[in-house]
């Protein structure tokens, strides 16, 4: 079960925008305990694709494989990694369709770092699609000194050489940036 923080994020309206389908591989990067977006994209890529549960906290990825195992997820593969060395998640470059990192950026050191290790694993078409907390609600998000603004989530993306496609917000707490490959910005959507 969800805790309240990630209930407020819906992966579907996501999914619908970047055409997630079935055949598909993803990556969840720092994906968490509760598998938010892991398990969610597991089931619309189906059994052809493979849905990546990147993580550094090995007990976590401990409970990530034993809900695989438990409730028959067979296309997830929980991979220890830590996301700010890039070159180092055991996944093939450019092989991926998307890449997700859900209130992640706020929590590690070198965003920018993240961010490229993320193009790094995506085809040229593909999307990065980050979710942060856009302020607190009450107990729950990060302190304001650690909040990732959209502008500033935007910069160290054109740092890792991904540009802003689409920004919206999910819901009064938290938005979504879906970046592409390339230099060329646009208008937000």
């Amino acid at each position: 079960m969800a805790h309240a923080g990630t209930a407020l994020i819906d992966p579907r309206p996501i999914f619908e925008r970047i055409a997630l389908a079935p055949g598909m591989r993803v990556a969840d990067l720092g994906c968490g305990r509760t598998g938010h977006f892991v398990f969610p994209a597991s089931r619309v890529v189906g059994d052809r694709g493979i849905v990546y549960a990147v993580e550094i906290v090995k007990n976590i990825l401990e409970s990530i494989k034993s809900r695989c195992r438990s409730e028959g997820y067979n296309n997830v593969q929980a991979i220890w990694s830590d996301i700010e060395k890039i070159g180092k998640t055991p996944v093939p470059a450019g092989s991926l369709q998307a890449c997700f990192l859900v209130n992640v950026l706020f929590l590690v050191h070198d965003k920018a770092a993240a961010l490229k290790e993320a193009m790094r694993l995506i085809e040229p078409e593909g999307a990065v699609v980050v979710v942060e907390w856009g302020k607190r609600l009450g107990p729950l998000g990060p302190p304001d000194e650690l909040l990732v603004s959209p502008e500033q989530a935007a910069s160290y993306a054109q740092e890792a050489g991904l540009r802003v496609a689409e920004q919206f917000a999910m819901n009064e707490y938290h938005y979504c940036l879906i970046l592409r490959k390339g230099e060329k910005h646009e208008t937000n959507l």
